[in-house]
């Protein structure tokens, strides 16, 4: 690949290659930086030469703890591909002169409308390991004419690395062969035994949490990615380590964060400013009476002359309540989560169902705001026990009783409720989500 003209800082141009006082080029690699406008009482400014850096994503990964059709890398922020903000993160920073991204070539469509348009080199097929995935970056960037002098290493699901954090390491690389983005541990850390149970605490003095970029000097990070190929490690720094190059800690922010879950994606939303999207949710659920001598409402037995009759616990107003929450989500309905083919589920809490529905509003960094539930029967009276059943509903959904609307009404002995044959419940959910 041909390195693309140099770039320069903002907001000074340069229209030709910059060259010496006698006329000459630089020489190949080096570019002139002009760091700073000038102000209207100056009369020159003095280039200063630069290292050729060039950014490579990593954008190879099939997202497999995300989750979802596609993979992450890929998803929308913002109506934006979480790729191209990382991308355009350096291809718009006056200390990269280029950009490559390492893709899985099955989802180069994905790539082409996410990154299409911004002039890109031709991107380089990724390999089964992130490591493997950035050595083929780096051997591709190796046949470039002349190859970089340093390349930053950047996680392409990493869309919100600031302009400084970018700055600070590529300046460190003057002075040490690999310099990272980093971030010293703050919370206290305990060691795990098997059981699960805190075995010891560990002292955080020294210990930092890596991020990227990862930047390098290109000759030695290339050729201690050949030397660590047969190796297991789980970021560039450790391959650096092992063939024994200096590696400075850059202090980042803590808005750098990688999308690896579906709730990362929502703080990365609330890290840019984001106003949460309402959605609102309805359920509906039937059970016919049974034998027994209580029925189940609200996750509360209530004494009565039949029980329910159902897969579960029968929980007709749990099951109205759950099926509101997955509707606001847009994520099916209790049938689909916990089939009732299945025999796990013979008998169970529908608590259990609850809980999974509100696991998922959190899980995409949402809340939720309002739940109201109706109960339809005639029998049994359900005034005496609205106050418990709110209250543990406000266990179950985590939320204050203000936020809880519970009431139950007949259908004036009409139907199939109003002949005592079984129990109907209705419920609503409000919840807000970060808009993505």
């Amino acid at each position: 690949m041909q390195r693309k003209r140099d770039r320069v800082a903002n907001p000074v141009a340069i229209p030709a290659l910059p060259s010496t006082q006698s006329g000459q080029p630089l020489p190949a690699g080096r570019r002139t930086v002009l760091w700073g406008a000038p102000s209207s009482r100056q009369q020159a400014v003095s280039p200063v030469s630069q290292p050729f850096r060039t950014a490579l994503i990593v954008a190879a990964g099939r997202s497999q703890r995300f989750g979802g059709e596609i993979p992450k890398q890929y998803q929308s922020l913002l109506g934006q591909p979480i790729l191209r903000r990382s991308v355009l993160a350096y291809l718009r920073h006056p200390a990269i002169a280029a950009v490559r991204v390492v893709i899985q070539p099955d989802y180069r469509d994905l790539y082409e409308a996410a990154v299409g348009d911004l002039g890109l080199a031709e991107p380089v097929a990724g390999g089964e390991t992130r490591q493997r995935s950035v050595l083929n970056g780096l051997e591709a960037l190796a046949g470039d004419t002349p190859p970089p002098d340093q390349v930053l290493i950047h996680d392409g699901a990493r869309p919100l690395t600031d302009a400084a954090t970018i700055a600070h390491v590529a300046a460190a690389l003057d002075e040490v062969p690999g310099a990272i983005a980093a971030i010293p541990v703050v919370d206290t850390l305990k060691r795990q035994d098997p059981d699960g149970d805190a075995h010891a605490t560990v002292d955080r003095r020294g210990f930092w949490r890596a991020q990227t970029p990862q930047g390098f000097r290109f000759a030695p990070i290339l050729q201690a990615h050949r030397a660590a190929a047969h190796l297991d490690l789980t970021d560039d720094a450790a391959v650096a380590e092992h063939a024994g190059l200096a590696v400075r800690l850059v202090e980042a922010s803590e808005d750098n964060i990688k999308v690896t879950h579906e709730s990362d994606l929502a703080r990365a939303a609330r890290i840019l400013g984001a106003t949460p999207e309402t959605r609102v949710g309805s359920g509906f659920d039937v059970h016919r009476f049974g034998p027994g001598a209580a029925v189940r409402l609200c996750g509360l037995d209530i004494p009565h002359s039949h029980g329910l009759e159902g897969h579960s616990d029968a929980d007709v107003a749990l099951h109205a309540l759950t099926d509101a929450l997955y509707g606001a989500l847009a994520d099916g309905d209790i049938g689909s989560h916990f089939p009732p083919s299945e025999a796990a589920w013979r008998g169970a809490d529908s608590a259990i169902f609850l809980k999974d529905a509100v696991d998922r509003v959190a899980g995409r960094g949402g809340r939720i705001v309002h739940v109201d539930v109706t109960v339809i029967c005639q029998e049994p009276k359900v005034g005496p026990h609205r106050d418990a059943m709110t209250g543990r509903l406000a266990e179950l959904l985590g939320i204050a009783r203000d936020r809880i609307g519970v009431k139950a009404t007949t259908t004036e002995r009409l139907g199939f409720t109003g002949r005592g044959e079984g129990i109907a419940a209705m419920a609503s959910a409000t919840i807000e989500l970060p808009r993505t």
